[in-house]
């Protein structure tokens, strides 16, 4: 696609500071939706600290040449379930999400060492277009019901395929459209800076609407139409909780067999995401135009995303991994510029230290949130499809092995082995690159007998 500013670009300052802010809102939702998840007193705001330090040493270890934010991961959510379950104590449950992220991290360096002696090479042989792009599709494809479920306010049930209704439905549906149209009309008929910040604009159009909505219902006592809730104002913290203050006082708490614990629950997670770091930067490089694979190099991709992933888990307890919604970003906007990452990570540790600003990004709808994911996530899946236009889908071989993997990842496939889960989009990539192997063979020797 065509960039209007590459890599290495450095717009004005002002200017970075406005995109960096876009970003941020990109990947803010996501973020801080972990360590709510998760709770046990996790704070959103060492989250977003922790994505902020973890994001710059990733870009430290790719030499500035990879523009993605890294954020709080969704895969490790079990794992982190389990170290609290397995934990004497919620201190020592602290301390078994940093031991835990310690492990992962581990697993992505020996791959990056691995990587490193022999060569992206044997990535390229295993995940073909024909694998990767459909592999990046269903990232986007996997991610669509969470985006109809939040521009409805809940009101879609993807686990039963069905809509749920709720008193919020109608003005929800209302403010995501007005999000998502606003995020549209900017980037396609807009001026060029318009163009570069259509996801400021289109949260900002939601929120007004969302505001003047609840305000209406305030007055009225018609909660129907309360679609923000004010109320996180008053229980806001100035300074976040960093998750190696409370873990200091629990590893005394720790022994080997809840250390073990915690390595059976991360360690398998952490060759799940490998897979899921190798198709965002497929997709990342066919945006930028530049091959990540082979420079910086993958090992030095893997190498940030675990010392980037671990060092973010002692500040915010969540290990993180590049965001999709990062990539979708920069494919929206045009704009790769690593600078604009670096700023962002800045600006992340910054506001994490301001509680009413970090309260007012995370009392913004999730309906809004949902009009924006929208196009974040559509434009992943639209990626993977452009990477399968050079492929010979005339050829049965290759029609196959996409076909398997849409199928098993858009229809779910999630298997359990032990205490390790295989999320759809590892199934569907595992499964591909085994089709894909096999037909290979059968390709050769066809060829042979001719």
């Amino acid at each position: 696609m065509n960039l209007v500013y590459d890599v290495s670009d450095r717009p004005a300052f002002g200017k970075v500071l406005v995109f960096a802010l876009q970003q941020l809102l990109a990947i803010l939702a996501a973020t801080i939706a972990v360590p709510s998840i998760v709770g046990n007193g996790m704070s959103q705001s060492a989250a977003l600290f922790g994505a902020g330090v973890g994001t710059i040493i990733y870009l430290l270890f790719t030499k500035f040449k990879s523009p993605v934010f890294l954020g709080s991961s969704f895969a490790f959510l079990g794992s982190m379930f389990a170290a609290f379950a397995g934990a004497v104590s919620v201190e020592a449950g602290y301390a078994g999400l940093i031991i835990g992220a310690g492990f992962a991290g581990l697993v992505y360096v020996i791959i990056a060492i691995v990587i490193k002696v022999a060569g992206v090479r044997w990535v390229n042989y295993l995940m073909p277009p024909v694998v990767i792009g459909p592999t990046v599709a269903i990232i986007g494809l996997s991610l669509a019901g969470n985006a109809v479920s939040d521009s409805l306010a809940g009101g879609f049930d993807a686990d039963a395929g069905a809509f749920v209704m709720n008193p919020h439905i109608w003005v929800a549906f209302i403010c995501a459209l007005v999000t998502l149209f606003v995020v549209m009309i900017c980037s396609v008929y807009g001026k060029k800076f318009m163009k570069l910040i259509p996801f400021i604009i289109g949260i900002a159009a939601g929120y007004i609407v969302a505001t003047i909505f609840t305000l209406i219902g305030n007055a009225t006592g018609n909660a129907a139409l309360q679609i923000i809730d004010f109320s996180a104002f008053q229980s806001m913290k100035w300074i976040p909780d960093f998750t190696f203050l409370t873990a200091a006082k629990g590893f005394a708490a720790v022994d080997g067999k809840y250390i073990a614990t915690i390595a059976v629950a991360y360690i398998p997670v952490a060759f799940v995401v490998f897979a899921e770091h190798i198709a965002d930067h497929k997709n990342l490089s066919s945006i930028i135009g530049k091959d990540l694979l082979e420079e910086p190099g993958l090992h030095r991709t893997m190498f940030g995303d675990g010392i980037g992933s671990f060092v973010g888990a002692i500040f915010g307890g969540c290990p993180n991994t590049t965001y999709g919604e990062s990539v979708g970003c920069v494919a929206i906007t045009g704009n790769a510029s690593v600078v604009t990452i670096l700023a962002t990570s800045i600006i992340a540790i910054v506001i994490s230290f301001f509680g009413p600003f970090v309260t007012l990004l995370s009392t913004i709808p999730g309906c809004v949130m949902g009009g924006v994911c929208v196009t974040l996530y559509g434009f992943i899946a639209v990626s993977g499809l452009k990477m399968l236009q050079p492929v010979d889908l005339n050829d049965n071989r290759n029609l196959f092995t996409a076909s398997t993997i849409f199928i098993c990842g858009i229809g779910g496939m999630v298997l359990k082995i032990g205490a390790v889960t295989l999320t759809e989009i590892a199934c569907a990539l595992i499964l591909g690159i085994i089709v894909n192997l096999v037909l290979r063979g059968r390709k050769k020797k066809d060829e042979k007998a001719e």
